[in-house]
C-alpha cells in the first residue's frame, strides 16, 4: 500500500486529455498524455482511489516490474524471478492481459500463457500447487506491455472495465459507453448546479451520469468487486474507509434539485432508463418522459456564475444503407427544436454523420472529435439564444 510507483489509467481513444483533468483534481500529478492513457505514479492505495472516483477511465494499471527482453524464454525467467507469492494467494484466480509490439510473437495469446505458466511453475516449485488461472478478470488481473525491447509487468487493479459502472440492468439498441458518457458532459459548459435536458434518452446512460455528477456520487461506488480486492495486500478495512468517506461527501448532495430531464418516444427505452436509474440511486433527480423530443419540457434556467444549463441529444447516425435519408428530417427538426425551445441553453449534438450534422442548419460554437465504438464522431455545440446574436 505505501510503494510508489507509476500508474498508467488507460481510456477510449481522445479523451485522454479529459481524464487527466479528473487525475488532476484528484491531487495527483500527470506526468504524460497518451492517447490511450494518462500516466501519473503513487501508491497501491492512490489506485484505489482513483478506481473509486475516475468518471473517464477504463483500467488502472500498478506498475510491478520493468525490464528488457529479447525472446519468450527471456520473459518467462525474468517473470518466473518475481516473487508473485506476495501478490497473488495461494488459493486465489489470476488472468493475464497484454499489449505486444515484437517480432518474435503473433499472437498475444502466447505472451499470456508465458507469463501464465512462469508464474505457476515458481508457485509449484515452493509450495507444491499453485493458484487457478483463466480468462476471466473477476480476480486479480496482470498485464503485461512488451514493445521492441521494453516491456513491464502492471497489476491491473480495475479487472472489468470501469466503464461498466453496475447500474445497467436493461438496454434498448446501440446504448451509449458510460464512460463516453461523462466525457461527453465533462466536455460541455453544463455545471451540475444547472438543469440537464436530454431528448432521445435511450437507456438513460447520459442523464444517468448527469446525475450521478450532479449528487457527487463517484462512479466506483457502485461497483462490488475489483481485481485489487484478491491480491494479497487487499485491506478491506482500509477500502470500507475510503468508501465510507465518500459515502459522507455524497450526502451533503442528497438535496441536490430535480433538473434533469430525459425524454424518449420509445416506451421500452423510458423502462429501461427508469430502471437504471434506480439501480444508480438517482432516479429521484431524474424526470423522465415518454414523448417526441420536440415535446421535452425545458426547465428554466438557473442563474448561477458556474456553468450554464445544457440539451445533449444523441441521435441516429443512419449507420445503415437508405436510413441517412430517412434521418434528414429528424436533424433539421432538431434544429428548429433549438431555435425555438433552447433559449439560454447551450445545446450540443453527439453523431458520427457529418452530412446528416449540416441538416441542423445553426451554426457550432465548438466542435470536438470523439470515438464512439469504433465510429468517429463529434460532439457538436450550439449557443442558443433569441433573435440575433
Amino acid at each position: 500500500m505505501s510503494y510508489t510507483r507509476k500508474i498508467v489509467v488507460t481510456c477510449a481513444p481522445l479523451i485522454s486529455s479529459i481524464l487527466a483533468q479528473e487525475v488532476e483534481a484528484l491531487g495527483m500529478p500527470v506526468k504524460s498524455i497518451n492517447r490511450l492513457d494518462v500516466e501519473t505514479e503513487g501508491t497501491l492505495l492512490d489506485a484505489m482511489k482513483l478506481n473509486l472516483q475516475l468518471r473517464t477511465a477504463h483500467r488502472v494499471l500498478y506498475q510491478l516490474q520493468t525490464f528488457s527482453v529479447n525472446q519468450p524464454d527471456e520473459l518467462y525467467q525474468t517473470i518466473y524471478d518475481y516473487p508473485w507469492e506476495n501478490q497473488i494467494p495461494l488459493d486465489g484466480y489470476f488472468s493475464v492481459q497484454s499489449y505486444v509490439n515484437h517480432p518474435s510473437i503473433t499472437d498475444n495469446r502466447f505472451a499470456n500463457l508465458k507469463v501464465k505458466d512462469a508464474i505457476a511453475d515458481r508457485f509449484m516449485k515452493q509450495f507444491g500447487r499453485r493458484p487457478d488461472s483463466g480468462p476471466k478478470s473477476e480476480q486479480a488481473v496482470l498485464f503485461l506491455y512488451w514493445t521492441e525491447q521494453e516491456a513491464a509487468i502492471y497489476l491491473d487493479t480495475s479487472g472489468e472495465s470501469l466503464s461498466k459502472r453496475g447500474y445497467r440492468e436493461v438496454t434498448v439498441a446501440a446504448p451509449m459507453q458510460e464512460s463516453l458518457a461523462a466525457a461527453l458532459l465533462l466536455s460541455t459548459n453544463w455545471h451540475p448546479s444547472q438543469p440537464l435536458v436530454n431528448p432521445m434518452c435511450g437507456s438513460g446512460t447520459i442523464a444517468i451520469e448527469a446525475a450521478l455528477m450532479q449528487q457527487r456520487t463517484p462512479p466506483g461506488l457502485l461497483r462490488g468487486n475489483y481485481s485489487f480486492m484478491h491480491l494479497k495486500s487487499y485491506q478491506s478495512g482500509i477500502w470500507r474507509r475510503l468508501r465510507q468517506d465518500l459515502k459522507l461527501d455524497q450526502q451533503s448532495r442528497r438535496d441536490a434539485q430535480r433538473n434533469i430531464v430525459a425524454t424518449d418516444n420509445n416506451p421500452d427505452a423510458i423502462d429501461a432508463a427508469k430502471k437504471n436509474a434506480r439501480a444508480a440511486g438517482v432516479s429521484h433527480l431524474i424526470q423522465f418522459q415518454l414523448s417526441d423530443f420536440s415535446e421535452t419540457p425545458i426547465p428554466d434556467t438557473t442563474n448561477s456564475s458556474a456553468g450554464k444549463p445544457a440539451i445533449v441529444i444523441n441521435p441516429p447516425y443512419g449507420a445503415r444503407l437508405g436510413e441517412e435519408r430517412k434521418l434528414e428530417l429528424l436533424y433539421a427538426r432538431i434544429g428548429d427544436f433549438f431555435k425555438q425551445q433552447g433559449a439560454g441553453y447551450y445545446g450540443y449534438v453527439f453523431t458520427a454523420n457529418k452530412a446528416l450534422a449540416k441538416k441542423i442548419a445553426l451554426k457550432t460554437s465548438k466542435k470536438q472529435e470523439f470515438v464512439n465504438g469504433k465510429l468517429p464522431s463529434q460532439l457538436l455545440e450550439y449557443e442558443l439564444y433569441t433573435g440575433s446574436k
